[in-house]
Parts: structure tokens; C-alpha cells; sequence
């Protein structure tokens, strides 16, 4: 296999730009776009432009199994009142990273991500369809994908990794001195403009001794279908789970016809965002129950039947609290937990991504997010880092912690997921992590 040290051709470092419903986002030349033809803004959008293809089904699938399980294992371990998280955003950067792996390392990775059975250049073409799929299916929605790679000049990479990942995954890359602090500006650089500013920054500091950053970045602007009336926002009181109480802004809807379904565990309620392909699902488990104990319950064959079982249905009331929050991640024991635990050890086989791989593996796997959301809409981003180194009425009241899902309809991929437990809270602050490389 050729190997190269990290200095590219300039046509190697222009991200692959198509048209996309925001002329905006075309000008930021980092995110992938999708083409904008098809419904006009605020169509409603009943299909897909195409069918998905058997892998494409699959893929979606294990990768959404892959979301939940995150999430279950993330809400966990981590006890802040708030999670959110991007299913999507941490795949893809790992899909990246798995294209340098070999052996029993990309087994594990392989694994982890849900994609057993499918070969690697199956997985690689369900990622490049689906970057086409989502990119530009609404115009009235803004979503924009974009992947990057920043490789340490001094040390040598394989040519055949590179071209993987800027034609799977339209990634940028970039030979940088990561002694240098202009590297790591350049790095949380990209990240603000990829998220619009919404993530000004994902790193706080850049190893010297590391030689590779992958980085996705995903970014949702998206206003809902029917807005709320700021003049039905109301003061509200929102339990928290330890059985306090705080006052949040509570938007309201009455009399509106949304997709609905309940269990003995929970009610749950799909908002639509322009024509209706971005929906958010919001899940509200009855007061007995704590949240995370219902999330821990949703695994893929959960999901699949909450979701086949909303169906339209006229009620009574829909509240949802406006928040905004930030999160800040290290997924590290989480991830090895879900099966890659040998990307993270001196065993690692990184022997695809450099001739010298056998000496390298996973330090850290990072993601911020940050979602705001209020009676026009949500905005939403998420960025993810892979350092490679040595009641009696008929509604749904959301005055408790709940689940949510912001979710592509039609396709099913998920695109957020988060726990809301003090819509007040808007930044913890970050969680303490460290690297593994051991």
C-alpha cells in the first residue's frame, strides 16, 4: 500500500462542494451540500427524491441501533442534567477512522458502529449516499455535513487513506505542524464556521504528539412547520429529577393535530419542521418513571415500534419548554465499552492509515454539541474529534425530563438525541476525560 507524508496536491484540500438550499452555507466552502432540487420550501415532503437502496436500509438501521445505544450508555454514566448528543456526527468521524484500521481493531470498530457483515466499501458507499440524501432534501431546512482531516506533517500516512475519505466523506485535508498554535486555531477555526458559530471551538489544546484529527461537523437550521405563538408562552413549572422544581418559558399548542403515540411508560409527540421530512420527537415517560431508565429501554426494535406506532391524532394540548443548551463529551468508555475498546490500546492496527500504524490508536473521541430551541424553530450543531496518537386530557405536557430525537423522517437517521432535565441549565461545563493511548 503507498504511503505518503501528510503534503497534498490543493485539489486535495478543497472540500467537494454542490448546490444547497442556503446560499450561505455555499460560501462557507466546508460542508457538504445537497442538491436543491425537487420540492420547492414548504412543500410538504411525502418520499424520498429516490429510493434507499438495501444497504442504504441497513445502514441507516445499524447506525441508528448505534445512536441509541450511545445514548443509553452515555445517560448512564454521565449525571448531568442535560445530555445531548449527535448519532450522525460521532459515526461519521468514526467511519472515517475506521478506514485506517485493520485486522481485530476493525472488527471492533466495525462492531461498535452497528455495521457487522458489511464490507468496508459498503459502509464508505452508505455514508456517500447518505451525506447526498440528507444534504439539501428540505429546502426550508438548512443541514449541512462537513468532514475534515488534519494530518501531522512529519509523519507518514497513506496516500489510499486519504483518497477514501475525501471521496466517501468529502473531507477536507490539511498537513498542519501540530506544534504550532496556529494548528490547533485552524482546527476550532473550521468547527465555528462548519457550525455556524453555534460550536466556536472543540479543542481546547492540540497534543504535539499526535498525529491525526478527523473531525465531522453537522449543523441544523430548521423553523417548525406551524410555529408556536409567542403569546401562548407561558411561566411554567418544570419538576426536575431529583423532585425540585424551576420555572422555564413553556411554549404551547392547542387543538393541533401531530403524530402521537403512548405506552404504560410514556407519551410521545413528533414535531415537523418544514415540509415535514426533519421532525423532532419529544418523549415524556409518565411521572413514576426516571427518564434514563426509559431511554436505557430503547434499543432499535424499541425505537422501530414507537415510531410505527405515531399516528396522527388531534390534541387537547403539546408544551415544550424553550431551552438552550451546550454539551460537552469525552466518549472514550463508552465506545469501548460498545466494542472498539482495542482502538484505544497499544494493540491497535492502524496499519490502513499509516506504514506505520502498528505504533498508533485511538486518544480521545470528543463531541460538542448545542441546540437551541424556542417557538420559530431549533438550531442545532454538533462536532465530533477522533485524535489518533501513540394525564386526564389528551396531550403531551412537558413539564418533566424528557427524551428527544431530531430525527430525518423518511429515511430514519438520527441526527440528535439528547435528555433535557433542567431546560435552565444551559452549559454544564465540560466533562473532565483524558486520552487512552496507552
Amino acid at each position: 500500500m503507498r504511503s505518503t507524508r501528510a503534503h497534498l496536491p490543493a485539489d486535495r484540500r478543497r472540500t467537494r462542494l454542490a448546490r444547497t438550499a442556503a446560499a450561505a452555507f455555499a460560501a462557507t466552502a466546508l460542508l457538504a451540500c445537497g442538491d436543491s432540487t425537487g420540492p420547492g420550501a414548504g412543500d410538504a415532503i411525502t418520499t424520498l427524491p429516490r429510493d434507499l437502496s438495501a444497504a442504504e436500509v441497513a445502514i441507516v438501521s445499524r447506525s441508528g441501533g448505534f445512536g441509541l445505544d450511545l445514548m443509553a450508555r452515555v445517560a448512564a454514566t454521565d449525571d448531568r442534567p442535560n445530555i445531548v448528543l449527535s448519532p450522525l456526527s460521532a459515526s461519521m468521524a468514526l467511519g472515517m477512522t475506521m478506514n485506517g484500521t485493520a485486522g481485530t481493531t476493525l472488527d471492533g470498530m466495525r462492531t461498535a458502529l452497528g455495521f457487522e457483515g458489511f464490507t468496508q466499501g459498503e459502509i464508505n458507499a452508505g455514508y456517500r449516499d447518505l451525506i447526498d440524501l440528507l444534504t439539501g432534501l428540505d429546502p426550508s431546512v438548512t443541514f449541512g455535513i462537513g468532514n475534515a482531516v488534519w494530518a501531522n506533517e512529519d509523519f507518514p500516512f497513506h496516500q489510499s487513506f486519504f483518497d477514501t475519505v475525501t471521496t466517501a466523506f468529502d473531507a477536507t485535508v490539511e498537513a498542519a505542524d501540530f506544534a504550532a498554535p496556529s494548528t490547533l486555531d485552524a482546527i476550532n477555526g473550521w468547527v465555528d464556521d462548519a457550525t455556524e458559530g453555534l460550536i466556536p471551538a472543540l479543542l481546547t489544546e492540540l497534543d504535539p504528539d499526535l498525529k491525526m484529527i478527523l473531525l465531522n461537523a453537522i449543523y441544523l437550521d430548521a423553523s417548525w412547520t406551524e410555529s408556536f405563538d409567542p403569546a401562548d408562552t407561558r411561566s411554567a413549572s418544570f419538576r426536575r429529577a431529583d423532585g425540585s422544581d424551576v420555572t422555564v418559558d413553556l411554549m404551547t399548542r392547542t387543538e393541533v393535530e401531530l403524530p402521537y403515540a403512548a405506552t404504560n411508560d410514556y407519551v410521545a409527540v413528533e414535531l415537523p419542521y418544514g415540509g415535514g421530512a426533519f421532525v423532532m420527537l419529544v418523549v415524556v415517560p409518565h411521572e413514576s418513571l426516571d427518564v434514563r431508565t426509559v431511554v436505557q429501554d430503547f434499543d432499535a426494535a424499541a425505537w422501530d415500534a414507537l415510531v410505527a406506532d405515531l399516528a396522527p391524532l388531534t390534541l387537547d394540548l403539546v408544551s415544550l419548554p424553550k431551552f438552550t443548551v451546550a454539551h460537552d463529551a469525552f466518549l472514550n468508555p463508552v465506545l469501548a465499552d460498545m466494542g472498539m475498546a482495542e482502538a484505544f490500546t497499544a494493540d491497535a492496527d492502524f496499519t490502513n492509515l499509516s506504514p506505520e500504524g502498528d505504533r498508533l490508536c485511538v486518544d480521545f473521541v470528543r463531541q460538542k454539541t448545542f441546540i437551541e430551541v424556542d417557538e420559530l424553530g431549533t438550531k442545532a450543531a454538533a462536532a465530533t474529534a477522533v485524535g489518533v496518537g501513540p394525564d386526564s386530557f389528551l396531550g403531551v405536557e412537558t413539564n418533566r425530563p424528557f427524551f428527544f430525537a431530531i430525527r430525518e423522517r423518511l429515511s430514519g437517521t438520527l441526527l440528535f438525541t439528547g435528555i433535557i432535565g433542567d431546560p435552565t441549565l444551559e452549559d454544564a461545563g465540560p466533562q473532565e476525560g483524558e486520552g487512552m493511548c496507552n
